[in-house]
């Protein structure tokens, strides 16, 4: 689910979310296609009965920040339905992404059989450069990323997205 936003790269190697958010000029897309992210507090607490919510102030920080500068931040979340616990107090949470300048849209997976989505999901900057991350079966983020700058591989993760995209619910309109 969410990056960190706060970690920062040091010399050569991976850069941190935020570098590569700062130096986005039009747009920002995140497509999610999994059930349960770990490790995740807010849903955690949810669970054993809390509010769910956490500071996500720096996201919010980095979401703001983006779009004043005219970034679109468009995120898509393909889900199964029922949907899980998790996917339900993510779906409560996500108030703070729309206030924050995020566009959320959700697609039930059966909607989204006939797609062809990546194994994986990304997030895009300026349909030019794709960052791809991996989790492990739990759910676990792994810190492994893959960046992809071909063109002709950002053309079809540009058009799986719209596809997902066209296809989605408004978060205000998709009811669990």
């Amino acid at each position: 689910m969410p990056d960190q936003p706060g970690r920062r790269r040091r010399g050569h190697g991976v850069p941190a979310f935020a570098e590569l958010l700062a130096n986005t000029r039009r747009s920002a897309v995140h497509l999610e296609m999994r059930d349960f992210y770990r490790p995740s507090p807010g849903f955690d607490d949810w669970k054993a009965g809390g509010s769910g919510r956490t500071d996500r102030s720096k996201w919010v920080s980095l979401v703001e920040e983006a779009v004043a500068r005219g970034v679109r931040m468009r995120r898509a979340r393909v889900v199964s339905e029922p949907v899980s616990d998790y996917v339900r107090w993510l779906h409560m949470v996500t108030d703070v992404n729309i206030k924050a300048g995020e566009e959320v849209r959700w697609l039930p997976r059966r909607q989204a059989w006939d797609l062809m989505l990546p194994g994986a999901d990304f997030w895009m900057f300026d349909q030019r450069l794709v960052r791809f991350h991996f989790d492990a079966g739990d759910g676990t983020m792994l810190e492994e990323y893959e960046f992809v700058s071909d063109p002709r591989r950002v053309a079809q993760v540009v058009a799986a997205f719209e596809m997902v995209w066209e296809r989605a619910v408004p978060h205000e309109e998709y009811r669990l």
